[in-house]
Order: C-alpha cells, then sequence, then structure tokens
C-alpha cells in the first residue's frame, strides 16, 4: 500500500481513556477506535493485523482437521434457556425483544447453536468423530470494560467443538486441539503458559487456559521456581504440612478489647498471625456460612462455591448473621452455632488464636479437637513461596492475559439438548464434547503488551500489516521516488506485503509514524541511491545498516526467513 491519499493518520499524543499500553499504542497508530464503554471499530491497519491473526488461527485449525462454520449473532433466547444459561450467564447476555416481542440474545457464546448443528450428523458412533469452529462476534455485557481489547463488550472469538462418542475419544480430540494451539501461539511468537483453571459456567471436567505474560493482565498465573507446573490462582491447589509432635495446650479465654481485625488481635497478643484463624460470615444459598482460614490467608471464592456446590457466595447481612451467635470480630468455630466450613490447612494446625464468640474476647491454645465443623476443603488462595504441589518447589506469581482456552466439557449440552449416538449394541448414549476458544483481539493485544518501546509497538513478522516499510526522504527528488517505487513493486510482486511511505512531510514524522506502527523492517531511500546505496533497519534493532541495493533481496529474503 501507497501512504500517500491512504487512510492513514497516527496521533502524537496518549490516548486520555486508555489505561494499558497496547490500548494506547492501538489508538495512537490508528488502528482502532473507540465508540464506547469496551466498543471498538478496527480501521484499515488495525484490521489487517487482526486478519492476520485470524489467518494463522485458520489454518492450524484447517491442519488439525476442524470444519469452519459462522454461527448467527442474533439468537432466539430459547437455546440458552434450554441448557440454564439464561441464569447462569445473567446480566453478562445482551438481552433484546424483536416487533413481535419474541425475546433474543446476542450471543455470548455457541455451545448450544454448536449441538444442535451437530444433531444433524450424528446418529450413530459411525459419525463421529468430528470438530466444527467459527471465528464470529461474541458480545458480553461487561460490567467494567478496561485495558482496550483486552476487556471488552463485543470482540472476535474463534470457538471450535469436538463431537466424540467416549472420554478416549475426546482425550485424543483434545490433545490434537492442544497441539493446533501450541503452534497458533509459537507462530505468533507470544510468551504464554498454559495453566489448569477453572471450569465456570461452562461446565466439565478440565479446563486449561493459554495465558499471555504480561505486567497488567488481570489473571495471576501460579508458577513453579523448579518445575513447569502452572495454574490460575482460582485453582491453584494450597500445599500443607502437619507440624508432627507438637503439644496442644488447654484452650484459654483472653480479653481483646477492641481488637476486632486479626491483625490487631495478633499484634495485641503478639502471636504470629499465621497461628491464628480468622472467620469470613458469608451467605450461600440464603444461609449463613461460616468459613475459617488461617489468618494471613484469602478465601478463594472458585473454590469455595465448587465445593458447597453454590454459583455464588456473598457477604452476609445483619439480618442473617443475627440467626446465630456469632459477633462480626469475634467469631469463632468453638460453640458456633452455624454452619461451619474450615480450610483444610487448619487441620495441621495447632495451638491456634480465634474468636470467642464474645465480645472483646478471643481463645488462644485452640486446637481442631476443640470444635466441631461440617464441610473441610481448600478454600484459600496460595501465596507466593507456597509449596509446588507437584515438585515441592517454590510458587511465584506472574500476571497474564488469557488468550485461549480449552475444556473437557463431556455430556454436560449433549444430555440436555437430546444429542446422542446409538453404538454398536443399539443403545442410546449421551455424545461427548470438547470446547476449544480463541479470543483474537486479546492475542493483538497481549503481543503488543510484550512487544513495544518508547517509539512503539514492534510487531512480529507473522502478523504485522506490512512485513517491510519503504520511507522515501525527500519526494522531490525523482530518483528517490523512482528507486522507491521501484523496489516497493518487486517486493509485491513477490507477495510481501510492502508499505510505501510517499507522503510529502518530514523524514523524522515518516519514522516516528514506521515505529510507532510496527513494521518489522524499514528500507530508507535518500540521499545515496545516487551511489546505489540505501538504509535498512528491523524494528528491533537501534542502528541501521547501509547496503547496496543489489544486495537488498538477499537481505530481504534472509530476515523474512524466505
Amino acid at each position: 500500500m501507497k501512504l500517500k491519499g491512504s487512510f492513514f493518520y497516527t496521533l502524537r499524543e496518549d490516548a486520555k481513556d486508555e489505561e494499558s499500553k497496547s490500548g494506547n499504542l492501538l489508538v495512537r497508530s490508528g488502528m482502532i477506535k473507540k465508540v464506547g464503554a469496551g466498543i471498538y471499530m478496527y480501521l484499515p491497519l488495525g484490521l489487517k493485523v487482526l486478519d492476520n491473526i485470524k489467518k494463522i488461527i485458520k489454518e492450524e485449525m484447517d491442519k488439525a482437521g476442524a470444519e469452519e462454520v459462522l454461527m448467527p449473532s442474533l439468537i432466539p433466547r430459547e437455546y440458552y434457556e434450554a441448557c440454564g444459561r439464561v441464569e447462569s450467564l445473567g446480566d453478562s447476555m445482551f438481552k433484546l425483544e424483536d416487533r413481535y416481542h419474541k425475546p433474543y440474545a446476542l450471543g455470548p457464546t455457541h455451545e448450544e447453536l454448536f449441538t444442535y448443528a451437530a444433531k444433524n450428523v450424528i446418529r450413530s458412533y459411525k459419525d463421529m468423530p468430528f470438530t466444527i469452529y467459527q471465528q464470529a462476534d461474541k458480545f458480553r455485557d461487561e460490567p467494567r470494560p478496561r485495558y482496550g481489547l483486552i476487556r471488552v463488550r463485543e470482540f472476535v472469538m474463534k470457538d471450535a467443538y469436538s463431537f466424540d462418542r467416549d472420554e478416549e475419544g475426546l482425550d485424543k480430540s483434545y490433545q490434537i486441539m492442544r497441539n493446533a494451539y501450541n503452534n497458533i501461539f509459537d507462530r505468533m511468537g507470544i510468551d504464554y503458559k498454559i495453566v489448569k483453571a477453572d471450569t465456570g459456567v461452562m461446565g466439565g471436567s478440565l479446563s486449561e487456559e493459554y495465558q499471555a505474560v504480561t505486567d497488567i493482565g488481570e489473571d495471576v498465573l501460579v508458577l513453579c521456581d523448579h518445575c513447569d507446573y502452572a495454574s490460575n490462582l482460582e485453582v491453584s491447589e494450597v500445599v500443607s504440612k502437619d507440624e508432627e509432635n507438637i503439644k496442644e495446650f488447654d484452650l484459654e479465654l483472653v480479653e481483646t478489647p477492641d481488637k476486632e481485625t486479626i491483625e490487631d488481635v495478633c499484634n495485641y497478643l503478639n502471636i504470629d498471625v499465621k497461628k491464628s484463624v480468622k472467620a469470613l460470615l458469608m451467605k450461600a444459598n440464603d444461609e449463613l456460612v461460616v468459613f475459617f482460614v488461617r489468618g494471613d490467608r484469602e478465601l478463594n471464592l472458585t473454590k469455595a462455591c465448587k465445593l458447597l456446590g453454590v454459583s455464588e457466595i456473598n457477604f452476609a447481612g445483619d439480618e442473617l448473621i443475627a440467626t446465630s451467635n456469632a459477633i462480626p470480630g469475634y467469631t469463632g468455630p468453638i460453640n458456633l452455632n452455624a454452619k461451619i466450613v474450615i480450610d483444610r490447612e487448619i487441620l495441621t494446625m495447632h495451638n491456634f488464636c480465634c474468636g470467642a464468640n464474645k465480645k472483646g474476647y478471643h481463645y488462644i491454645n485452640a486446637n481442631v479437637k476443640d470444635f466441631k465443623y461440617d464441610v473441610v476443603g481448600d478454600i484459600v488462595n496460595v501465596k507466593e513461596g507456597d509449596t509446588c504441589p507437584v515438585c515441592g518447589g517454590k510458587l511465584y506469581f506472574k500476571k497474564g492475559i488469557e488468550i485461549g482456552n480449552i475444556f473437557k466439557l463431556g455430556t454436560k449440552y449433549s444430555e440436555k439438548l437430546g444429542l446422542t449416538y446409538l453404538d454398536e449394541n443399539n443403545k442410546s448414549l449421551p455424545v461427548v464434547m470438547g470446547c476449544y476458544g480463541i479470543g483474537a483481539g486479546r492475542i493483538l493485544a497481549s503481543i503488543i503488551e510484550q512487544n513495544n518501546d518508547e517509539f512503539g509497538m514492534i510487531l512480529p513478522k507473522s502478523i504485522a500489516p506490512y512485513q517491510v516499510c519503504i520511507v522515501i526522504v525527500d519526494t522531490k527528488d525523482d530518483k528517490q521516488v523512482e528507486e522507491a517505487n521501484k523496489i516497493y513493486d518487486e517486493l509485491t510482486n513477490k507477495g510481501i506485503d510492502v508499505l510505501l511511505d510517499n507522503r510529502d512531510e518530514r523524514v523524522g514524522v515518516k519514522f516516528k509514524d514506521m515505529d510507532l506502527i510496527g513494521i518489522p523492517l524499514r528500507i530508507t531511500v535518500g540521499k545515496k541511491i545516487s551511489d546505489n546505496i540505501v538504509e535498512v533497519k528491523p524494528r528491533r534493532d537501534k542502528d541501521f545498516k547501509e547496503i547496496n541495493i543489489s544486495e537488498l533481496d538477499n537481505y530481504i529474503n534472509d530476515f523474512l526467513g524466505k
């Protein structure tokens, strides 16, 4: 493309309402433009990058044997009602009605439609396995859109679904998709981790996330300093070790006047906070549930919901708390008349401090033998420095942006929607499904978060809108213009994406614009063209190099790996 006369602009100042580097650079480079909170238009350069990302995804999906389809975005709400997902998706679903007051939704996800599509094909075990996918818009009413393309309300997602007769078949399909995802992200040069994750509203037996490691990610990745263990904080297991041969002392009631936080209590009593147990008074299914965790731990709501089999847990109100003898700030498990859930780490603790259910008092030297509990499980977040559950190494945290997610859905949707097949014995069985998603916009944002400097973005060759840019120093110099156009035509004829900056601008402006939009290789045609000399500068390098124009073809081939 030749810039003069094209739709192209850049901004010199930072975008005022963009919190992330990627959002700021994408807006400044004229690749995207915000329309509303979490809603962006893709302009020519940005759309070209997005198309390059989608092209890589398509190539790898096709190579893995998946077939492409396209589902509608406007969907009768009854499809989601069949699986109870109008309730589970809640306010995140955009709901609307047509002129006849029939309820519709803008598709937030497409499991139901893919399941219905498969019903057209599957009759017996001989009709499987197969995988179908699409790259289409999704809509979710995010309560707090932020970070540019990372958290939006409309986005492009590649979602694929595999259909198998049993778990063994699903395992094979899952691994094929896992390998395809590795190829996709490797081709784009993304620094990523594959982490175990919560299955959430999607359901199923296993979920793994592809997380791009960045400084601005919304997810906390739990990694090991000794092995390749990787997990999302939501599901990372806490390893607790019992102290053996600890003498347990007699329970003692002590006064703790006006000390309501566990930190204040421990400071007042001169006790290590790790030797204390704190209470969290919560509501689950309209019932008061008191969770007890070690004083320095945080309750993990995802784990707690899974343990109790509920969809959400919230803080209890005064009215609900009043149904028990719990006293906020002084609640403990001993003689508490409420449902008690303890973190399993407490089973390994001895002689700890806890509330006494009496205002102004706590117990010291409490032990598990002193109280009864209803449920026990791993319900807290891991901390940096905790023990790795795989090798015993030390855990540390990184932030990540979720760019892909793969699920073993099992029979959740096939059972509810009647997707069955006949086996060799003519027995009807539910189809076993897998689900595999990738966010194209998030990939773009993640790549920029990982590849930028003070001058702009540094795009990999695989997704850059143009692989090479040619800058004419003086557009009034006929020789420079002639040779630049000649190089442009030669590279274009070879199938190389080339951008020719032939604008009547100062060369410094052109250099800044080319650095901002992150073109991998810059060729500058200036005064020395009379001596057959041009400058070449990879975007990642600080300095340029002068070469004879006769060497340019080999240089570009080597640079692009052709």
